[in-house]
């Protein structure tokens, strides 16, 4: 166990060396760029696209462009804004978040662009039905000779959609919060019976397949986001006097990396502190891996613009809002420097701190929310994926194996579970990036002619 553990690490920081770095961080600088800062241009206008303003029901696809959001943010908005930033402060200190933020800010111009993409390029699978994602934009806008590559996105897109590391991550919590200090023995057995459940419940709604999963994701997302913004905030305004004296440690603590403990990168430590945050910058919003876009493929629309913009939404909602707060209610009380915990128990233990005993209980409440609704995006990217691999018949098969994963994901370490999805996630960045590269400037004419269309009605 102990080689297969350093094996999977091994592959995790191969798989997240420099040439994906520049992928993400400089391919996403150049969409950017590309695209005249459009993110932050056309802000206000995602916000009217997402309030259902400019919805046509006749659209082709098979869901709105809030539940498109709200599907692909129920995969985001878990564990990553939870577990990730307490990894990432618990290895990196302060300075981890600025280099999350980069990742998110650069990832808002990434989503635009894979989401429109997934619009544009949308194909049928072998039952007919339009499909939209990486694979498919991949093929349909590159050409049949690139399907290696959408085949090579497929197959790591369904290791990288097993909900390991959310179910690993929930399984610890409910542990830590729940069974032990009540004085139930931990075990296998225990663990067991919690996989038990979950499978019980991911199954009754995986089975609807993404009707189910996007009205589910569509009442969940808002609730749970606001119900932790509540809380979390409460904790901010208890410890006020700490909030300013962390949030400026943040932006110094970025370029001089004096609480880093991880490995080097580039021959220093602020290399290393730059990966660690890009790395969890990229699992909590995934800008840039591909599996947004595969909901958002789905989204009833004839306008692949619209739909970028409101995908953009999504690492701006996630890493820059949720991720923000998680990370100033881990520091501000102190618990980073005061304990060896790490992931979930790490932010359970500012809660506990704030809101004595029923703190944790309420952070339980969150995480049950966030891993459980996870679980149900996940399970549409996999069989996405093994739809397009062995025909649309087949992707039932994916949920056999998505299910049996979540017992694994509940009985092993948390460093296997966080080392396996990240390199897997860093090998589906590739296809996604390097398509997405080629085809950027077929979405600038989008940009344009869409932009001058919003201004003849503007003047009218």
């Amino acid at each position: 166990m102990e080689q297969l553990n350093q094996f999977i690490s091994d592959f995790a920081s191969y798989a997240w060396g420099l040439p994906l770095l520049i992928l993400l961080i400089g391919g996403g600088l150049y969409l950017l760029i590309l695209s005249r800062f459009l993110p932050f241009r056309l802000f206000g206008h995602a916000l009217s696209v997402l309030r259902g303003k400019y919805d046509n029901p006749d659209d082709p696809g098979e869901i709105t462009h809030f539940q498109a959001l709200t599907t692909a943010l129920s995969s985001t908005i878990g564990m990553g804004n939870i577990a990730g930033v307490a990894v990432a402060i618990s290895i990196g200190g302060p300075g981890a978040v600025f280099w999350m933020w980069v990742s998110a800010i650069i990832g808002m111009s990434t989503k635009f662009f894979t989401a429109a993409l997934a619009i544009m390029y949308r194909g049928k699978d072998s039952q007919g039905n339009l499909q939209g994602g990486p694979m498919y934009v991949i093929v349909e806008g590159l050409g049949k000779h690139w399907k290696p590559l959408a085949v090579f996105f497929s197959f790591c897109g369904m290791v990288g959609a097993l909900p390991v590391f959310n179910v690993n991550q929930l399984t610890q919590a409910i542990n830590d919060i729940l069974l032990q200090p009540n004085g139930v023995e931990v075990n296998t057995t225990s663990n067991l019976v919690i996989g038990g459940v979950l499978v019980f419940f991911t199954a009754l709604v995986i089975i609807g397949g993404l009707n189910r999963i996007s009205k589910t994701a569509s009442k969940l997302v808002p609730a749970m986001v606001l119900l932790y913004f509540v809380m979390v905030l409460s904790i901010l305004i208890l410890n006020a006097s700490e909030v300013p004296k962390y949030f400026s440690l943040i932006f110094t603590e970025a370029f001089t990396a004096h609480h880093y403990t991880g490995d080097t990168f580039l021959g220093g430590v602020v290399g290393g502190l730059i990966l660690l945050g890009i790395r969890r910058g990229a699992f909590s919003n995934e800008a840039g891996i591909g599996t947004a876009p595969m909901a958002h493929g789905a989204t009833k629309t004839s306008q692949p613009v619209r739909e970028g913009l409101v995908a953009m939404l999504g690492p701006f909602i996630d890493t820059i809002i949720v991720c923000t707060l998680t990370a100033l209610a881990i520091l501000v009380t102190g618990v980073w420097k005061t304990t060896d915990a790490n992931g979930v128990s790490l932010t359970a233990l500012a809660f506990e701190q704030t809101f004595a005993s029923t703190g944790k209980y309420m952070l339980l409440c969150c995480i049950i929310v966030f891993s459980v609704s996870s679980l149900f995006s996940y399970s549409y990217y996999g069989t996405k994926c093994l739809s397009f691999l062995i025909g649309a018949k087949n992707k039932n098969y994916y949920n056999i194996v998505y299910i049996l994963s979540i017992i694994m994901g509940a009985t092993t370490s948390l460093a296997m579970m966080i080392n396996l999805i990240d390199g897997f996630f860093a090998l589906m960045a590739f296809p996604t990036m390097i398509s997405t590269l080629i085809l950027a400037p077929k979405v600038v004419k989008q940009i344009k002619s869409y932009t001058r269309t919003l201004k003849t009605s503007s003047d009218k």
